[in-house]
C-alpha cells in the first residue's frame, strides 16, 4: 500500500468515528513516519490513550490489529524515499518534473525556515565555541551536508573533523570523540544503522549531539541534546539536500558573527589564500575572448 491509498484510507474512516479514534488518525495522517518508527507503546503515552484503543482503531481502519497496521505506514514511508519508485510514479504522472522541483524546493526552503528558533541557534553556537572538537557525521547523501559544515568551520579556524564512510568504518572512527566534543548528524532517509551506532557511542563517551533530520523519528534522535528539523521532500531521488544546506549556512553564518575576532583572523587568512597565485588563476588577469 503506498502514502497515497494509505492517507485515502485513513481520511476515509474518520467519517463516524469516536472522539477518541479521530484523534488517533488525525495524528496518524499528520505524524505518519514518526508513527512509522515508534513503538505502540510510545505512541499510546504521546496521544494519553491506551494500547488497547490503538489496537481497537486499527480494526476500525481494516487491519488485523496495530502491528498491521504500523507496517502499512512504514511501506508507505519507505515507497515515499525509494527511488525507482519515485521514477515510476513521476513517469505515470506525465507531471511537468522541473516546475514540481521548483516549487517543492520553494517549500522546503520555506518549511527548514518555519522550523528554525532563535533559541535553537543560540544554543547550537554556544556548544560550538565549547567544543574541544565538533565531528561533522553524515552517510550516503547526508555527508555532503556534514561536509558543508564541515568546511565551512574549518575556514573559521574552528577545530573539527568530518566523519564519513572511508576505510574505516564510522563506528572505528567514533572511538575518539570524547567528552569535550560536539558530534553534529545530519541523517536523511533511508536512515543507517551504522550511523545511530555511532552517535551513540559517541553520545555514551561524553559527547553532546547535534542533529540534522526530517523527522523527530529519525533513530539519531533519541541520542540528541539539540535538533533541527529539515524539509526535503523531493519527487526524485529520495530526500533533498537543500533545505538542509540552507540551515547549515544560516547556522555557519551566525555561529561565524558570534565567534567575532577569531573568525575576522580566519577569513583574512583565508583569503590571502584565495589570492594566492601559485593555487588560483588572478582574478583581474583573466581575459575572455
Amino acid at each position: 500500500m503506498d502514502s497515497v491509498e494509505l492517507q485515502k484510507r485513513l481520511q476515509q474512516n474518520l467519517e463516524g468515528m469516536p472522539k477518541k479514534a479521530r484523534r488517533v488518525v488525525d495524528y496518524l495522517l499528520s505524524n505518519m513516519r514518526e508513527a512509522a518508527f515508534k513503538s505502540i507503546g510510545e505512541v499510546a503515552e504521546e496521544l494519553e490513550v491506551s494500547k488497547a484503543q490503538l489496537v481497537r482503531v486499527s480494526r476500525m481502519l481494516g487491519f488485523e490489529g496495530y502491528a498491521q497496521l504500523k507496517g502499512a505506514l512504514q511501506e508507505a514511508i519507505l515507497e515515499q524515499v525509494n527511488p525507482a519508485a519515485m521514477l515510476a510514479r513521476v513517469t505515470s504522472n506525465g507531471q511537468d518534473l522541473s516546475q514540481t522541483i521548483y516549487k517543492l524546493e520553494h517549500a522546503n526552503l520555506d518549511d527548514t525556515w518555519n522550523r528554525i528558533t532563535p533559541e535553537a541557534v543560540e544554543s547550537f553556537c554556544s556548544m560550538l565555541r565549547e567544543a574541544r572538537i565538533s565531528y561533522c557525521l553524515g552517510w550516503g547523501i547526508s555527508s555532503l551536508v556534514a561536509e558543508s559544515l564541515y568546511m565551512r568551520l574549518r575556514v573559521m579556524g574552528m577545530p573539527s573533523v568530518l566523519l564519513k564512510r572511508s576505510s574505516m568504518a564510522l563506528q572505528e572512527q567514533a572511538r575518539s570523540i570524547g567528552e569535550e566534543d560536539v558530534v553534529v548528524v545530519c541523517e536523511l532517509p533511508s536512515f543507517a544503522i551504522e550511523v545511530t551506532e555511532s552517535v551513540a557511542q559517541a553520545s555514551k563517551q561524553g559527547a553532546r549531539i547535534v542533529t540534522i533530520t526530517d523527522s523527530p523519528a529519525a533513530p539519531v534522535c533519541r541520542y540528541a541534546d539539540l535538533s533541527f528539523f529539515v524539509s526535503a521532500a523531493s519527487p526524485m531521488f529520495g530526500s533533498s539536500i537543500i533545505g538542509p544546506l540552507f540551515l547549515v549556512h544560516i547556522l555557519s553564518s551566525v555561529l561565524a558573527v558570534n565567534l567575532g575576532e577569531k573568525t575576522r583572523l580566519a577569513m583574512e587568512k583565508q583569503a590571502e589564500f584565495l589570492h594566492d597565485e601559485r593555487i588560483f588563476h588572478p582574478v583581474f588577469g583573466l581575459k575572455y575572448t
